[in-house]
């Protein structure tokens, strides 16, 4: 495997298969006592919000209720 004049290499399919590095992965190089490693970047969770969890906890709550026409007859007072 060679570098190209621009820093790039390719990693082979069979690595990026074994990885689960696809398009897009972001990675970093970590270099300890002579030993260049790199590794998938972990992903960071961004903290959820206090929406996110109001939405969370709201899923799935909504029940049917009346059709428009009972609404419509409450609205204007109809037996």
């Amino acid at each position: 495997m060679k570098v190209t004049v621009k820093g790039q290499i390719t990693i082979p399919i069979a690595l990026r298969e074994r990885f689960g590095l696809e398009p897009g992965t972001e990675v970093e190089f970590v270099a300890t006592e002579g030993v260049l490693q790199m590794k998938p970047r972990e992903r960071k969770s961004k903290p959820a919000t206090r929406f996110d969890r109001w939405l969370t906890k709201a899923a799935g709550s909504a029940k049917p209720g009346l059709t428009t026409d009972e609404i419509m007859a409450n609205t204007r007072g109809e037996d």
